[in-house]
């Protein structure tokens, strides 16, 4: 039967019109069903484990409510680099579903540590890593308290341990003084920037100087370790001295370590000194999980007036001159290295580890690490806060590989 109403022309819908066979039925939304779910969650993979999260147990929370859809996806770390694009891919494979009008999607993270049994010291702690370099003057305090910081930035609970008994910079770094408060026998750890710290420079006047023997050394890391509440962190990174002596080895004797992160600039001669500090941390069974370079370029820029666009101008760094080319401000920009370059590049290609990343020289990182508020915190969008960003995110990626590697998933 032919009807109009308001000018439209349309056949009642029975079984018989002519539109019938046209006409999109309404979707069924009580058919979406958690399977569904599951089987669109399984095409998301997790970039460094090569397995889907579903079959990695990293779905904790799967509710189908009529057309809504709401999941947890609980990663190994909250400084996974990748969480966003997890979640993105996540949400696009679950609306491909029939039916599914909205989609909730809660990211957490649990930091699981490494399988095994319980460390007698510690044993909130799940990831100790220490934090070292061949020789002195590389930049090892500001990398350890950039890190932490910004591993603390993601939602990790994070410690540092000074034992550099012979030169505790932690304190000035991270602008905190005086005695540690003490609950029973136990020391409270020093807390600033979301970051619990612990240094003999607390309990030394400033100008007293560490004259210990190995043993003494030993004993001082035992004790910072096992009587400091240090409470439950994801991530203790513990800033070493520098050399391959008695700290590096007590340290690995006391407690098994997660792995190290290992200190160098560009130049030959702390390339030379870390290959050491590599092969003594082979020596105790200790993996290396990766290299920054620090230092790794100065960016010089400047301006000249009334330089038309595309000037050259030469640049002496020194040992080399650089050609320079301005822009149509003026402006120009490039990056000595006064260091070298490639020096990180040629251990990792030799050892086996991957770069972690480059820090240039900046005056800001000085500052940040006299005053006692680091980079990462004075200006965080700052090319090098970013920098550091990144390398926690690939520190934080490699241990949550290192975990998994003991533990049993699904098939």
């Amino acid at each position: 039967m032919y009807e109009s109403v308001l000018g439209l022309d349309y056949w009642p819908q029975t079984a018989n019109s002519p539109r019938a066979a046209y006409a999109r039925p309404e979707e069924d939304v009580s058919s979406v069903t958690q399977d569904q779910v599951l089987d669109a969650l399984r095409r998301v993979q997790d970039p460094d484990l090569h397995k889907d999260i579903v079959t990695l147990g990293f779905i904790t929370k799967n509710e189908v409510k009529g057309g809504t859809v709401e999941v947890t996806i609980n990663l190994t770390t909250p400084a996974c680099p990748v969480k966003d694009l997890m979640k993105a891919e996540a949400e696009k494979f679950i609306r491909e579903i029939p039916g599914v009008k909205e989609v909730h999607i809660e990211m957490t993270a649990e930091v699981r540590g490494p399988s095994g049994p319980p460390r007698q010291l510690a044993p909130e702690v799940r990831h100790i890593v220490a934090v070292s370099s061949g020789k002195g003057g590389v930049g090892k305090s500001t990398v350890t308290v950039n890190l932490a910081v910004a591993l603390a930035k993601t939602g990790a609970k994070v410690g540092v341990l000074d034992c550099d008994v012979y030169g505790p910079d932690i304190p000035m770094m991270v602008g905190l003084t005086g005695e540690p408060e003490t609950v029973g026998k136990k020391l409270l750890p020093k807390e600033r920037h979301g970051v619990k710290t612990m240094s003999i420079g607390y309990l030394l006047s400033e100008d007293k100087p560490v004259i210990w023997r190995g043993p003494m050394v030993h004993k001082l890391i035992e004790q910072f370790l096992a009587d400091v509440q240090w409470g439950e962190l994801d991530y203790l990174l513990v800033d070493m001295p520098p050399g391959t002596g008695d700290a590096q080895l007590s340290l690995a004797q006391i407690v098994p370590l997660s792995g190290t992160v290992l200190v160098t600039t560009p130049q030959a001669v702390s390339t030379y000194d870390v290959g050491k500090a590599v092969m003594m941390f082979k020596q105790v069974n200790v993996e290396i999980l990766g290299i920054v370079e620090n230092m790794a370029g100065y960016v010089v820029s400047g301006k000249i007036d009334g330089a038309p666009v595309g000037t050259t101008m030469q640049l002496d760094t020194g040992t080399r001159s650089q050609a320079v080319t301005v822009n149509e401000d003026g402006r120009f920009e490039s990056v000595v290295h006064i260091f070298g370059q490639g020096g990180a590049e040629g251990l990792s290609g030799k050892y086996g580890f991957p770069v972690l990343g480059r820090v240039p020289l900046n005056p800001a990182v000085r500052v940040g690490g006299d005053g006692g508020d680091p980079v990462t915190i004075t200006d965080p969008d700052s090319i090098i806060a970013k920098e550091f960003a990144e390398i926690a995110g690939k520190l934080a990626q490699r241990l949550a590989v290192r975990e998994h590697k003991s533990l049993p998933v699904l098939q």
